[in-house]
């Protein structure tokens, strides 16, 4: 675990004391000392096989470093403009970010009776990301920034086969439910699994990994009109959200 708070601090640090260096250069790199803080908790969402939520994969600061550097890119000066893509070399800020999710996959304490191990194997990487992706290189060669004002979301679908399996989420400023729902199989609709979804709660700085089933069979959603975006009962007070998506291209050769 040490080695991921060294490695989390040298990417994003946890200060915003040093604001007036020349951020522009090195956006996400602090020289202030620091630890981490508590150990980042995972959680398996139990009705999904393949997919793991980390709420404290990132500081407040270190989101402000990272939403920072997102800004820095001149992506969204246009109002009109709300998504960025990037295929091949991704920016610096994006290969520290896929270095360190890499890094939390390895070096996290879990509870391991939080786990279904009946859907795991031994290796505590398999539970949240399987070695085999983890140790791939690149990890992720593809990138998608949004921006959403609220009211906007995204429609349910499955990730495009061009990408391998493993997805990585990260979300900034604004809380939000992501449903998951059950893909058809191509026999019809089963409108019994159609109608029920699952929701999960992704708040700012949280990390969600989505691998296997998850993946390829179960369409995920954001719905952020009036009404659809409560959690316990209460309706979230919804902001801008800015979320990052990375991941691997399939290899066409």
């Amino acid at each position: 675990m040490e080695e991921y708070k060294t490695l989390i601090h040298e990417a994003f640090g946890d200060s915003s004391e040093d604001s007036d260096n020349d951020d522009r250069k090195q956006p996400l790199k602090c020289s202030n000392q620091s630890v981490f803080g508590e150990n980042p908790k995972w959680e398996q969402i139990d009705e999904i096989k393949g997919l793991s939520l980390c709420r404290d994969f990132l500081t407040p600061d270190q989101q402000s470093i990272l939403l920072s550097s997102v800004i820095q890119e001149g992506w969204f000066s246009d109002a009109s403009h709300n998504q960025a893509m990037r295929f091949g070399d991704l920016p610096e800020w994006a290969n520290e970010l896929s270095t360190c999710m890499r890094e939390l996959v390895q070096y996290s304490d879990y509870d391991p009776e939080s786990f279904d191990t009946s859907t795991c194997e031994m290796d505590k990487q398999e539970c949240i990301f399987p070695s085999e992706l983890l140790n791939r290189e690149p990890l992720f060669n593809q990138l998608i920034v949004n921006s959403y004002q609220p009211g906007e979301g995204i429609c349910a679908h499955v990730d495009l086969m061009r990408f391998e399996d493993g997805i990585a989420l990260v979300s900034l400023e604004s809380s939000c439910v992501m449903h998951f729902s059950r893909a058809q199989n191509g026999s019809g609709t089963d409108e019994k699994q159609t109608e029920s979804k699952i929701p999960v709660y992704l708040t700012p700085g949280s990390l969600l990994l989505i691998w296997g089933e998850a993946r390829y069979k179960w369409k995920h959603e954001i719905n952020r009109k009036p009404g659809f975006q409560k959690w316990d009962g209460l309706e979230i007070d919804q902001k801008r959200r800015t979320s990052i998506t990375l991941r691997k291209l399939c290899n066409t050769e």
